[in-house]
């Protein structure tokens, strides 16, 4: 496909992932305390529907990028747009706790068909083998949702209130996401196209979803990521009280924590400019090596504010690297052909995980847990996920290459 195609696609889907991530993920941050006090609602019911939305998305993920490899990201990203208008205006309308779970349960399912799984499975499809540059400067793009959607939201709610904020969202969806989410390609697609040109071609050593699920390094892969994923997203809610008690004033902790946004742009750059040539599966190692490392210097000298910038700076840039590394690990490792539907169900415990960290260490930090010891158990579970990571690769490149020659007897010439 011609560069125009790319760009045309890149452009449509910065747009999209901006305004996806930015009113479906990000925005319950702003809009939870004026939630909770119209309707009396105790925090716990707020945001725990709102974790069961990242639930439900992580059980939808497998499905939707089966979805994507069939049909394209035209009809599935369209219908998550729809699905997200339609969430935000039962949020919207909500004057019941039923109703205010049925449009979080919604929107799981719209964010499991618009968000950087559904965008990274459509942009394989289309351009197979070259979809890792792509998927790497979307995620430049998507950085950006929280810096464009923090303050937007914060300014509607304040002029509009959080329903008419959830109505504006829902019209932002289906006037703006659905009709440019309809201007994604609709052809069969690269991998396709690779297949069916022959016979055995184009899919030739390509993993099928279940003989992916077989394999022990998917496993290890989809339990690594997943447990990064509890960290990041327990440590990035509950970092400015960690800092604290450390000592670290509370103006000082704030400026820290603010270090992880800029980090992970900055590190998403870096593999960008810097490693773009590299296996994807090495830049992993980086990636999941950067934040034990991170959380090392932190425990040991912990009222230093070098040691606390550093943990900062490496959670944020591991973070914004595995975004990329989870977009294109999978292909690297399993093949095109099927790269939707393996890549959803690799997602799936990421996501849970994601919604489970900020509940998990909250109730650790209700139970009085010290802060050493938990960032002493966020530790050994960093070291863990490593570890798996570096068996998973290691076991995924060696079981592909015998599964390549295998099929291919001329490989041994």
């Amino acid at each position: 496909m011609g560069k125009a195609v790319r760009r045309r696609m890149l452009a449509i889907l910065a747009v999209t992932q901006i305004a996806s991530w930015g009113s479906l993920y990000y925005g319950i941050a702003i809009l939870g305390p004026a939630i909770a006090a119209e309707m009396g609602w105790r925090n716990e019911l707020v945001y725990g529907a709102y974790s069961w939305s990242l639930v439900l998305s992580g059980l939808a993920a497998s499905p939707a990028g089966a979805l994507l490899d069939r049909i394209g990201g035209r009809k599935v990203m369209g219908a998550g747009s729809v699905l997200a208008a339609i969430g935000m205006l039962l949020l919207g309308l909500s004057h019941s706790l039923w109703l205010y779970f049925l449009a979080w349960s919604v929107l799981g399912f719209a964010m499991a068909a618009t968000l950087y799984e559904a965008a990274f499975a459509a942009i394989n499809r289309e351009f197979g083998l070259e979809a890792r540059k792509l998927i790497s400067n979307l995620t430049l793009f998507g950085g950006f949702a929280s810096t464009v959607f923090w303050p937007l939201t914060l300014q509607l709610d304040g002029l509009l209130g959080w329903r008419n904020t959830c109505l504006a969202y829902a019209a932002m969806h289906l006037l703006l996401c659905l009709p440019l989410h309809l201007l994604l390609p609709a052809g069969p697609g690269h991998v396709h196209h690779a297949a069916s040109a022959a016979p055995g071609q184009g899919s030739q050593g390509d993993f099928s979803l279940q003989e992916a699920l077989a394999h022990p390094s998917f496993w290890q892969l989809a339990i690594a990521f997943a447990i990064n994923s509890l960290i990041f997203s327990g440590l990035a809610v509950h970092l400015i009280p960690l800092l604290k008690g450390f000592g670290h004033a509370d103006t000082m902790a704030v400026a820290l924590a603010a270090l992880i946004g800029p980090a992970q742009v900055a590190g998403r750059i870096a593999e960008r400019v810097f490693f773009h040539a590299a296996p994807p599966e090495h830049i992993g190692r980086f990636a999941f090596a950067a934040l034990p490392f991170g959380l090392l210097a932190l425990l040991c000298l912990s009222a230093s504010m070098s040691a606390a910038a550093l943990f900062c700076l490496l959670l944020g840039a591991s973070n914004g690297i595995l975004t990329i590394v989870r977009g294109t690990v999978p292909q690297a490792l399993y093949g095109r052909t099927h790269y939707g539907a393996i890549a959803g169900a690799m997602a799936s415990p990421t996501l849970g995980a994601r919604a489970a960290g900020p509940l998990l260490l909250a109730a650790l930090l209700g139970a009085h847990t010290p802060a050493g010891g938990l960032l002493a158990a966020c530790l050994g579970l960093a070291v863990l996920s490593l570890l798996l990571y570096l068996s998973a690769a290691r076991r995924s490149v060696l079981q592909a290459g015998r599964r390549r020659a295998m099929m291919d007897p001329s490989s041994g010439d």
